[in-house]
């Protein structure tokens, strides 16, 4: 773990972010009082395009506006 200042922190921002990928995480300190911790983002995998393809099928008609007797009974929580 390493300890900079917030100055050090600007003057030297990419030297850390190697670091920090790298595995190291630093820590930055305002007139000694630490203030905030600089540390590798966790990346979440992005689910890829079609994933469910396949798990269901859409009826056809899907997307037609629904007749008012079929809106009244949407809003009204019977349909």
């Amino acid at each position: 773990m390493i300890e900079v200042s917030v100055h050090e922190a600007k003057t030297q921002l990419s030297h850390l972010l190697d670091l920090v990928q790298d595995g190291e995480e630093v820590l930055i300190h305002r007139h000694g009082k630490l203030v905030a911790r600089l540390a590798a983002a966790t990346r979440v995998a992005p689910s890829p395009f079609g994933a469910m393809q396949g798990e269901f099928e859409v009826p056809e008609g899907w997307d037609r506006p629904l007749s008012p007797e079929e809106a009244d009974a949407f809003w009204e929580g019977k349909w």
